[in-house]
């Protein structure tokens, strides 16, 4: 599958009171959970959903990077 080779990024929002998952990659594809596991299960339903979509309407679909964060 394809989007398993998208970055995704997780993180605790304080604010959301939740675990926040994000795919840079595809513009706007976020997803949360109560749980680590959660947010990564609802991103890649995301992520497969976005790229669904924009294929469906003939839109771009960006090839994975392939590359990791570096957080300093």
């Amino acid at each position: 599958m394809m989007t398993s080779k998208y970055e995704i990024i997780i993180y605790w929002s304080k604010e959301d009171d939740a675990y926040v998952a994000e795919a840079p990659e595809l513009q706007g594809c976020m997803a949360h959970g109560d749980s680590y596991e959660s947010a990564l299960e609802n991103i890649k339903s995301a992520m497969q959903l976005w790229v669904e979509t924009a294929r469906e309407f003939n839109d771009p679909v960006p090839e994975p990077k392939g590359r990791r964060l570096v957080f300093a």
